[in-house]
């Protein structure tokens, strides 16, 4: 999308994506779309826009139609494209990344982001190709907290894990046939790498770390891969208090 200036935009959705946007002043919002009567969370929202914000107010059926969700819960806004991580992650400062490879349900990578900025994780990678596009599902499914964790995107995994490598970090992945995490000494710097919702991490991987995994009752069960990546972050984040 773009407005009448030629600055590229993208919509959002939802109470908290908008909040958090509007307090992390990254980006900016240039049109709140909304219902008349005005939802409840209204005020919350109004009393953050800065001054030039249109409003636009239309029927909520207008608003699913242009998100294609009805879980707005009444607002839609036109907002400056996410900002993207650009320069290399620091060892030093940024000890703790995750890399997801190949995730294609944009809610599992919403889930991931959402939970990595409440155990503390430092920054997430994810490839261009072959995965969800980080986008309004993304920032719904995460609360609107991928304004709050610096995200780059790579032109692949194996490229990421390289340059990773290069720089000093120690690369977990996350696989069933892993060594149980309580097992693990990790060390920081490191980079835990989530993989594919179905078939896990890329087979070409395989080589490039220290296979983990989750204890679970049986093998031909598995966890959500949201789930799993909240349980190794958890672990992995108070491990190394």
């Amino acid at each position: 999308m773009a407005n009448r200036k030629n600055i590229e935009t993208e919509l959002i959705y939802g109470v908290h994506p908008i909040l958090e946007l509007l307090k992390a002043k990254n980006r900016k919002l240039y049109t709140l779309y909304t219902t008349k009567p005005t939802p409840e969370s209204f005020s919350d929202i109004e009393q953050l826009l800065s001054k030039g914000t249109q409003l636009q107010y239309v029927e909520r059926e207008i608003l699913t139609k242009m998100v294609h969700s009805t879980d707005h819960q009444g607002f839609v806004a036109t907002v400056q494209l996410f900002p993207f991580r650009k320069k290399q992650f620091n060892k030093e400062k940024e000890p703790i990344l995750i890399l997801l490879d190949n995730m294609h349900d944009p809610r599992n990578v919403g889930a991931i982001i959402r939970t990595a900025v409440c155990t503390g994780i430092n920054g997430i990678i994810v490839p261009v190709k072959n995965s969800a596009p980080i986008n309004a599902t993304v920032y719904k499914a995460a609360a609107g907290l991928s304004e709050k964790i610096p995200i780059m995107q790579v032109s692949s995994s194996m490229a990421a894990i390289l340059e990773l490598k290069k720089e000093g970090y120690e690369i977990y992945l996350t696989t069933i046939e892993g060594k149980n995490l309580q097992e693990i000494e990790f060390k920081k710097p490191l980079c835990l790498i989530i993989g594919n919702e179905g078939v896990g991490i890329s087979k070409n991987l395989y080589k490039e770390g220290i296979h983990v995994s989750l204890p679970q009752t049986s093998p031909d069960i598995s966890y959500n891969a949201s789930v799993a990546a909240g349980i190794f972050m958890f672990y992995i984040i108070n491990l190394n208090k």
